[in-house]
């Protein structure tokens, strides 16, 4: 019985590490007390930015085009330029 136990912390361990690891891929920014861990795809009309934001949790999809940045965050309709997001701290 207290082997399964071990196995068992043992995977979540695992488990823990491995998503830690894939976030530590990602990119990640901070912005008035969130952090954002996304990854940057290119489509054919530009650039796709998806993630987290957290600690909340609540996940984004960012379309960005022609210098423009819209999608929906945490159920809101987001639209900046991109510009306006320079002064967001990378981690």
């Amino acid at each position: 019985m207290l082997s399964k136990f071990i196995v068992a912390g043992a995977l979540s361990a695992i488990a823990a590490t491995a998503a830690q690891a894939e976030d530590t891929a990602k990119q990640r920014f901070t912005h008035e007390g969130y952090t954002y861990v996304y990854e940057v795809k290119d489509t054919k009309t530009g650039k796709l930015i998806s993630g987290r934001r957290y600690p909340d949790s609540v996940a984004f999809n960012l379309a960005v085009k022609n210098g423009k940045v819209s999608g929906v965050s945490g159920g809101q309709k987001v639209d900046f330029r991109v510009e306006d997001a320079r002064g967001a701290a990378s981690n």
